[in-house]
């Protein structure tokens, strides 16, 4: 008979588990940011207007001379100022005068420092409109206007792109004085036939001049109409 193998004299103790288990891998307290984005260059600002690097040359170009010949055959006193930079800011005139007169016998008060363009531009305006406009209506002359901005070195107010008033290139009109002395004032209310005179010129504005605003555009605007030559695509305009 075939003998049978013989049992262990003791079964195999298993392999024991660890006493301890692997510690498990927890999550980070603080889950992790991601990488910040680098930071941008500059401070979102425009780019700055080419108008602010412009310095005045050794002798005049011919179009600053032939703008000063057109105002003097149009009976307009004005004085040469000399040249207004500040680099830090943005603003420039190479070659800016000071408006004494907007024409025969009609005064600008007070003295309007603008570039020769927008001077041009400010005393054609006043001989082909206002002046008719103002005969019309009230059946007198102008006497005078009274500005109450041109050249200041500032950006708009609403920030960003530099203002025209820092280019010379941005007259302000506050109030018409008559030669019978009435004096109408630029203001979200005014008289009637005021109004009517107001809202003549006004309107006739948009065309020579690039940008116009008044009382109703914004707050800024509320008691003067703001006339410039801004350059805009396609020779637009921006009446409001």
């Amino acid at each position: 008979m075939e003998t049978q193998p013989e049992a262990p004299a003791a079964a195999p103790i298993p392999t024991q588990r660890p006493d301890k288990a692997e510690p498990e891998v927890e999550p980070p307290a603080v889950t992790p940011k991601p990488p910040e984005k680098p930071a941008e260059s500059g401070d979102n600002k425009p780019p700055p207007d080419p108008r602010s690097a412009i310095l005045p040359e050794q002798q005049m170009p011919e179009e600053e001379l032939a703008c000063r010949r057109r105002l003097t055959s149009m009976g307009v006193d004005f004085e040469e100022h000399k040249a207004e930079q500040e680099p830090e800011i943005g603003c420039s005139i190479p070659y800016p005068i000071v408006l004494k007169t907007l024409g025969k016998s009609m005064a600008i008060s007070p003295g309007a420092e603008l570039n020769c363009a927008m001077a041009e531009a400010a005393a054609r305006f006043t001989a082909d409109i206002i002046q008719p406009a103002v005969e019309a209506k009230f059946g007198t002359e102008l006497k005078s206007i009274g500005q109450a901005s041109a050249f200041v070195c500032r950006a708009r107010h609403n920030g960003g792109k530099m203002s025209e008033h820092a280019f010379g290139n941005a007259l302000d009109i506050a109030s018409f004085t008559l030669a019978d002395g009435r004096k109408i004032e630029v203001g979200p209310a005014p008289p009637e036939q005021d109004a009517q005179f107001l809202g003549t010129v006004r309107k006739a504005a948009c065309g020579p001049f690039k940008t116009v605003l008044g009382p109703g555009s914004d707050a800024d605007h509320s008691l003067h109409f703001h006339l410039d030559l801004e350059p805009r695509r396609h020779g637009g305009t921006f009446c409001q």
